[in-house]
């Protein structure tokens, strides 16, 4: 009887003498390389299964590639961010990249100091998912590891970037509600933290978006806006302020869904229902928000195909591509039972 060494690690030339190829064929299979045929890659991956192999990750490094890619969130509560990265792992399925994420934290140092892990750590790719950061840092960081920034409205020379037309988003949502007949339509946004960028990102954007829509509808003297933050803490600060003033929205958009659960909480503590008394829209149409009892009307900027798009940009820059990238996202509104025709006089 035999018995398998446990000590011998399984080698790229293992693979290559199990599976009849050239251990450049095995490497370029590893590496999702072009030009490699379906059938090889095949061949190579049936090898790699039957044999348990696993690339040694402090080799791979040492050659210039630790085939990992590196993600930063602001937060891991806000449940779109699932959305961007299952589109991610599913591009990086067929391949040998694996995923490393950290958070950004409370501000610019925080997110500093998590970007700057990722750096150390040699991961091949980023995905930077709305930073803090100012703009020159994100250019500096991008001369390094291939980046592609998830968010703001920017385009740079030196990253790529996805992001949702943020301006159609909101414009759709408030149509929505001036259609429904609504007039006293007032909005959750979030403060400004982001030094010398506020322009460029997608909650000034939706804020401004709002205002010009009311304006453009005559609506100016209705404009009523509560700067908290896109979070369920924020959401429920924003909805006792609006609910404190007079008179009274009949609607509120708020900025992002997570906003939006933590204002349906104020509206349920005030008495008040959803939508018979006060209608209520969000942003981001996260799977939360088609949940029966929530029925949360919502902005879908499709978060899967954001995802999807930010792996393929990124195996395309670590492939060889220089010329940056920016891509749009056009979003559609998703109407639930959260809105509805205000309530008589």
């Amino acid at each position: 009887m035999t018995t398998r060494d446990r000590r011998r690690r399984v080698t790229i030339a293992d693979v290559a003498r199990h599976a009849g190829v050239s251990t450049t064929a095995v490497s370029k299979v590893l590496r999702s390389a072009y030009g490699v045929s379906p059938a090889m890659r095949e061949r190579v991956r049936a090898a790699i299964d039957e044999l348990g192999y696993r690339p040694h990750a402090a080799a791979r490094a040492m050659r210039g590639r630790t085939y990992t890619i590196g993600v930063l969130l602001p937060d891991l509560r806000n449940p779109f961010f699932p959305d961007i990265l299952d589109g991610l792992y599913g591009h990086l399925a067929a391949t040998d990249y694996q995923v490393i994420i950290v958070t950004g934290g409370p501000d610019a140092k925080t997110e500093t100091r998590a970007i700057d892990a990722l750096v150390d750590r040699q991961v091949d790719g980023m995905l930077l998912v709305a930073p803090r950061v100012p703009r020159a840092r994100l250019e500096e960081v991008a001369g390094g590891p291939p980046t592609v920034v998830l968010g703001p409205h920017e385009k740079s020379a030196v990253y790529d970037a996805v992001l949702d037309d943020d301006e159609i988003g909101a414009e759709l949502v408030v149509r929505h509600l001036i259609g429904l007949g609504h007039r006293r339509i007032a909005h959750i946004g979030q403060r400004e933290g982001t030094r010398g960028r506020a322009a460029a990102m997608l909650h000034t954007i939706r804020a401004v978006t709002y205002e010009r829509v009311m304006r453009e509808h005559g609506l100016e003297d209705e404009i009523a806006v509560a700067l908290t933050s896109y979070s369920e803490e924020g959401g429920y600060r924003g909805a006792r302020e609006l609910l404190g003033r007079s008179p009274r929205p009949t609607a509120i958009f708020a900025g992002a869904d997570l906003a939006a659960f933590g204002a349906l909480t104020a509206l349920h503590e005030a008495g008040l229902a959803v939508p018979a008394d006060m209608s209520l829209a969000g942003y981001d149409n996260t799977r939360l928000a088609a949940l029966s009892d929530i029925s949360l009307t919502s902005v879908d900027q499709d978060g899967g195909v954001m995802g999807r798009t930010a792996g393929r940009l990124l195996l395309e820059r670590i492939e060889g591509r220089t010329s940056s990238v920016h891509f749009s996202v056009t979003p559609t509104l998703v109407p639930r039972r959260s809105t509805a025709p205000p309530p008589p006089g």
